[in-house]
């Protein structure tokens, strides 16, 4: 299995060359750091643990610092382990976004928005009441339990906390890989609010093919040829203004041969 942490940036939307569009969720993937390796002889299972973004050394615990010594980086705000990882890694090794290609089949987790104190209706989508004729029931959770219990049973479906769970979305293609800008594109949501941390892994339940995705992307030529444009439009201008200006300065050097001429002979003009 393979898996990175990551943090969620938020969503967009790409253009296929066959020109279908794809809302996709940026995932801004920094260098990994393997901060510690687990064996079965060592600890009884196979795993790795990832550690991502820098933590102040004064807010790290000693054996924080210690494992972060031994890995020769620095102290790491997230941490997370990873079962029966695939390849085989040391302490101090990273970790970037290039283990993922374009067309892999993916899980997210992540922890989904918190909604506070929540009623049925919005907690488990009930339906409500009437709102006329003297109806009393609006938006409560309705009947407790039968009569022969005489009790509330358990699972009961009423008001709480709303959020704030560990949320897994199957079956996510990756649909972009920058490896230079740090970023992966996701298809679809993924569970979380923006900069909060999510956890890409291999597909458990994977059973559709690998079928890349080609997307339109935007080159720099463009701009080039934009400036160029430009350019000639900034020179056609000068030239204008050039020209423009030229004009009213030969019709001030007449005017002032004129009035040279009448100052010469004052005896014409009377």
């Amino acid at each position: 299995m393979k898996g990175i942490l990551g943090r969620k940036i938020g969503m967009t939307q790409v253009f296929a060359k066959d020109g279908k569009l794809i809302p996709v969720t940026v995932v801004e993937v920094a260098p990994n750091t393997v901060m510690q390796v687990k064996t079965v002889e060592s600890d009884g299972y196979n795993a790795i643990q990832l550690g991502v973004f820098e933590k102040k050394e004064k807010r790290a615990t000693k054996p924080e610092m210690g494992r972060a010594k031994k890995a020769n980086t620095t102290p790491k705000r997230f941490l997370k382990e990873i079962r029966d990882y695939e390849g085989t890694y040391n302490v101090g090794d990273t970790i970037s976004a290039n283990i993922f290609e374009v067309g892999d089949i993916i899980d997210v987790t992540g922890t989904s928005k918190g909604k506070g104190f929540t009623g049925v209706i919005k907690r488990y989508n009930q339906s409500r009441g009437p709102e006329t004729h003297g109806s009393m029931y609006h938006r409560r959770p309705g009947s407790m339990g039968t009569m022969l219990p005489k009790r509330v049973l358990k699972g009961k479906h009423l008001s709480g906390h709303m959020g704030v769970e560990t949320v897994t979305i199957q079956n996510l293609e990756v649909i972009e890989v920058n490896d230079k800008e740090n970023y992966i594109l996701v298809s679809g949501n993924i569970p979380g609010a923006k900069n909060s941390l999510v956890l890409i892994r291999t597909a458990v339940k994977n059973s559709r093919k690998k079928e890349p995705k080609e997307i339109l992307t935007y080159e720099v030529v463009a701009d080039e040829v934009v400036s160029e444009n430009t350019d000639t439009n900034l020179e056609e201008t000068k030239e204008e203004a050039t020209t423009e200006t030229t004009e009213p300065v030969e019709e001030t050097n007449e005017v002032q041969e004129t009035e040279e001429a009448a100052s010469e002979n004052p005896g014409e003009n009377n």
